[in-house]
């Protein structure tokens, strides 16, 4: 009965900290260039488009091209494998995830934040507490 305790016990921590190392392994943190530069771990880089240097579709490695400045002022090159992604020109940020590749981002996914159209002006803002006029 003893030796069946010890094994079952012996399992449990095996799958316990395989769970834990492949949660540690699967956890993306936001960085910047320069943090990202530093380590060999999958990040996740915020920042905005530099629309000044021309964005481009490298149709030889099926790969969307694009220069990003981040929340540091680092620019960088970033490659994303893949197409554009949608509304990337109207983007307020970006986020590209992936690792640091000799002279660029490898991104393998880029997520964008465009503006809103449900966002009001400053004005529209103040005036909506305005009811005056309102039989409420």
């Amino acid at each position: 009965m003893d030796k069946k305790i010890i094994i079952g016990s012996v399992i449990i921590v095996v799958f316990l900290v395989v769970g834990f190392l492949s949660f540690m392994d699967s956890k993306i943190e936001y960085a910047n260039f320069e943090t990202a530069n530093s380590t060999n771990k999958t990040c996740q880089v915020k920042g905005t488009l530099v629309k000044e240097d021309a964005a481009y579709f490298d149709t030889e490695n099926n790969q969307f091209v694009f220069y990003m400045v981040d929340e540091q002022s680092t620019e960088m090159k970033v490659v994303l494998d893949g197409a554009r992604p949608n509304n990337f020109e109207m983007a307020e940020t970006i986020v590209a995830k992936g690792k640091i590749n000799d002279d660029h981002f490898h991104a393998n996914s880029v997520l964008t934040k465009c503006p809103s159209k449900y966002e009001g002006t400053v004005d529209e803002i103040h005036n909506s507490g305005d009811k005056s006029d309102s039989k409420f």
